[in-house]
């Protein structure tokens, strides 16, 4: 079987922004570190650089090297945008009539932050080409075995199941950020232990919705001085907000308690993934918890509190009362009798 062609050119593409960068470096790395490798590569973006100069740079000769590196950012993006008009479709076509033909030292890589329909030309072109190469870079929705993953392969740290759940619940499909964060979380246990959720809880902003799902579970059990307390906590732990950020972590809460409950006195399925697909969220570890938290109330009660948190938002942003005293008023209402 023939060896098949290096390409020249890549379509990088997808909402996955770690692996999209990395694929990058390692095709940047193949150019080497000397001094020629950096004289034959360019970097553009997209925006600003007309397709008949990316074209330019990508069939000019290399200088005392055996390829030319070009990469662009955004460039597909920024023609196919809305209301880009004639001159940017004309670009389009004059780039997908060019790539094919591109000298064998090329080397054009093409990212894109978003991705792409796969019935495009230029997808269709990049993975069906002998010179073309195409690869997406999607990010999960569920990113827990990412983390998983990431934590064990990357750091040789382990993390607890529930962990991982509380981490990705945060991060969702941002997986720089869930690196991030992991990063924080490995040093600070300092291979002495695994990963646990207090310590996700203690080190990541997940400790709000932490203590809104905490401060649910206190106001279903009428302890207002618990979820007094719970509230102090969460206002503590970010001065600048007077509590706006608070309530609407509150609101949505039960938003989702609502559709949760509706969904299961519906006849609709108990497990985690069905719960998140039907309320419309990624996490089925966070649909497990609002599954149990959702069978302390009736729906006609969660329909009330619904409500009345709407209710204190529309006084509030109508100044007829401060969002410290709706908040308060908000738990005594719950725990009064």
């Amino acid at each position: 079987m023939p060896e098949k062609s290096t390409p020249t050119f890549y379509l990088l593409y997808g909402d996955e922004d770690m692996a999209r960068t990395d694929a990058v470096k390692k095709i940047r790395a193949s150019m080497g570190n000397s001094a020629e490798a950096d004289l034959n590569i360019s970097d553009f973006d997209g925006e600003t650089t007309n397709v008949h100069e990316i074209l330019n740079a990508a069939r000019s000769f290399p200088f005392l090297s055996d390829k030319r590196l070009v990469i662009v950012r955004g460039l597909i993006a920024h023609l196919t945008r809305k209301g880009a008009g004639e001159a940017a479709k004309k670009d389009l076509e004059t780039l997908l009539e060019a790539l094919p033909n591109l000298p064998d030292y090329a080397r054009l890589v093409l990212v894109e932050r978003e991705n792409l329909r796969k019935d495009s030309k230029l997808v269709k072109l990049a993975s069906s080409h002998e010179k073309g190469y195409g690869k997406q870079f999607e990010a999960p929705k569920d990113s827990t075995d990412w983390i998983l993953k990431r934590a064990k392969t990357e750091y040789n740290a382990a993390i607890e199941l529930d962990a991982a759940r509380a981490l990705a619940s945060v991060t969702g499909s941002d997986l720089r950020r869930a690196d991030n964060e992991l990063v924080k979380l490995v040093s600070y246990v300092d291979g002495q232990r695994p990963i646990s959720e207090q310590d996700v809880i203690l080190l990541t902003p997940y400790v709000a919705e932490a203590n809104v799902f905490d401060m649910v579970d206190a106001l279903a059990l009428g302890n207002g001085a618990r979820a007094l307390t719970l509230l102090n906590t969460s206002l503590e732990q970010d001065p600048s907000d007077p509590g706006f950020g608070l309530l609407a972590l509150i609101t949505r809460q039960f938003r989702l308690l609502l559709l949760t409950r509706e969904h299961l006195a519906n006849g609709g399925s108990a497990i985690g993934s069905a719960i998140a697909e039907a309320i419309g969220i990624n996490s089925s570890w966070q649909a497990e918890k609002l599954s149990k938290q959702s069978r302390s109330f009736s729906v006609s009660e969660l329909e009330k509190v619904y409500r009345r948190l709407q209710k204190y938002d529309q006084d509030i942003k109508t100044g007829r009362i401060e969002i410290r005293l709706a908040l308060d008023l908000f738990i005594a209402s719950m725990t009064t009798k």
